[in-house]
């Protein structure tokens, strides 16, 4: 029966057309929609091309849909992150003291092209794009098209429709206006944006800086990062408040005050980037925000995922990663409900109301983690209290690498613990370490070790005390 199926996708992006390869590989028939031109035959906007950073969650979603092998091709490993001081100094912290552990750094672009590649191999896959969504009639299901050439619109029907159209969702925003579906929602807007610049390869093609890191210029308020790319270049991302501030998007009006900016504050970016100007002028001002929203299916028939359902901030590299991650969560409850679905024993909103109940906490999980990220990146990899814990915490992880792992770690490189499960550990360890190394309580005489043990049973206390808290609120 479920070939016979029609599944309908608004949103050919990177979980989209993940989600489009993997749910024909169930037999499924899919339509594949995107609003946007085929980036196969036409380039990003500058400026808007965003690196991602590929880890194991991220892989785990390609690894399932057989593209993880091909998808290597495209990655950068970047083993920890080069901090980059106002002196010019610099030093690597590395990601993990557990050998073999790093993130990718991957081209948004390459990666959605392979997806979309693979997706188009199948039989059962239709992709059409330069078609932008409408209207979505929720009863049916059936979502209404406008083709941007010929403003001509096309409507189509499915069983049922998923919404994997990214953080500014037309879906979700038919769901808010759908007065017999009350959608709860919030949305919160960093007071940073971001502006991405590019440090070119050198002549030979090589790189101009260390190739195998995430770079960072944190500077409190503001912050640099840069990722690799396979030709040599560096996109470089600035994150900069958007006023109030002494230098802000709103005062760097001339060329002359971004050069002042950047000599006082990156003057070693300054001869990284020589077209530093052009770009700054040229590209865009982009905004960055927290979505949170519920619930994520109408009755069974049409489900956002992804950006769509919980789009968060990227400072914790885990955007992309958590969307290919709801692929792979959606498809163990399919795998488990497919038969009795083949048979009409089951229907799709208790598929759905399975995968919501299983994810939508760890989803609030991340993007909390995530703006969490921003304060420790932008200001706190540079305090000399963080870099002891981060030394600390690799010396634990390359001593002990089973019974220790940083909140980075458990997030990052532990596949098998959710989201929520991290953020809980995750803060506890955190809050453990940054005591005991304030107060003192970590003296140098003592063995590794016994910094390990001190440091768990002071984490274990926090999980009780947080534990106990939650009990007396009820």
């Amino acid at each position: 029966m479920s070939k016979q199926q029609n599944i309908l996708i608004i949103g050919a992006g990177l979980c989209g057309s993940l989600l489009a390869l993997r749910m024909a590989q169930h037999g499924f028939n899919i339509t594949l929609v995107e609003k946007r031109p085929d980036l196969r035959k036409f380039s990003l906007d500058a400026g808007r091309s965003i690196n991602l950073a590929l880890s194991d969650r991220g892989l785990r979603g390609l690894r399932l849909a057989g593209v993880e092998e091909a998808a290597q091709e495209l990655l950068i490993p970047m083993t920890g992150r080069m901090i980059h001081e106002k002196s010019g100094n610099t030093f690597l912290s590395p990601y993990s003291g557990r050998e073999g552990e790093f993130i990718n750094s991957v081209s948004r672009p390459g990666l959605n092209k392979l997806l979309l590649n693979e997706a188009e191999k199948m039989p059962n896959v239709k992709i059409i794009f330069n078609h932008a969504c409408t209207e979505v009639d929720f009863d049916k299901p059936a979502a209404t098209f406008e083709d941007f050439n010929s403003r001509e619109k096309s409507t189509y029907s499915a069983d049922v429709i998923f919404g994997t159209d990214g953080a500014g969702s037309v879906v979700r925003a038919n769901m808010i206006h759908d007065k017999e579906f009350l959608l709860n929602i919030s949305q919160q807007w960093l007071g940073h944006g971001y502006k991405e610049l590019e440090i070119p390869a050198t002549e030979n093609g090589g790189y101009r800086t260390y190739k195998n890191a995430l770079h960072i210029w944190p500077r409190g308020e503001d912050m640099l990062i840069a990722l690799p790319n396979l030709n040599g270049s560096f996109t470089v991302t600035l994150f900069l408040p958007y006023k109030n501030s002494d230098y802000c998007f709103e005062n760097l009006t001339t060329p002359e005050m971004v050069q002042e900016y950047f000599q006082k504050e990156f003057p070693d970016v300054l001869e990284l980037i020589p077209s530093l100007t052009e770009e700054f002028f040229h590209n865009p001002i982009g905004a960055m925000g927290t979505v949170k929203c519920d619930p994520w299916h109408r009755f069974g028939k049409t489900l956002l995922m992804g950006d769509a359902a919980h789009a968060m901030v990227p400072f914790y590299g885990q955007g992309m990663n958590a969307s290919f991650e709801d692929v792979a969560v959606f498809d163990e409850i399919l795998v488990q409900y497919k038969d009795d679905l083949d048979k009409g024993n089951i229907t799709w909103e208790r598929i759905f109301d399975e995968y919501e109940k299983i994810r939508k906490k760890d989803a609030d999980a991340i993007g909390e983690l995530a703006v969490d990220n921003f304060d420790e990146m932008k200001a706190h990899t540079g305090m000399e209290l963080f870099q002891k814990k981060r030394k600390l915490e690799t010396a634990f992880e390359a001593e002990f690498p089973h019974e220790y792992y940083s909140k980075y770690s458990l997030v990052t490189f532990k596949e098998d613990l959710s989201y929520s499960e991290a953020k809980r550990q995750g803060r506890a360890q955190d809050k453990a370490i940054l005591s005991l190394l304030h107060d003192n309580k970590l003296d140098e005489i003592m063995s590794l070790k016994e910094k390990l043990q001190a440091v768990k049973r002071q984490t274990q206390l926090i999980l009780n005390e947080s534990e106990t808290a939650d009990y007396l609120k009820f």
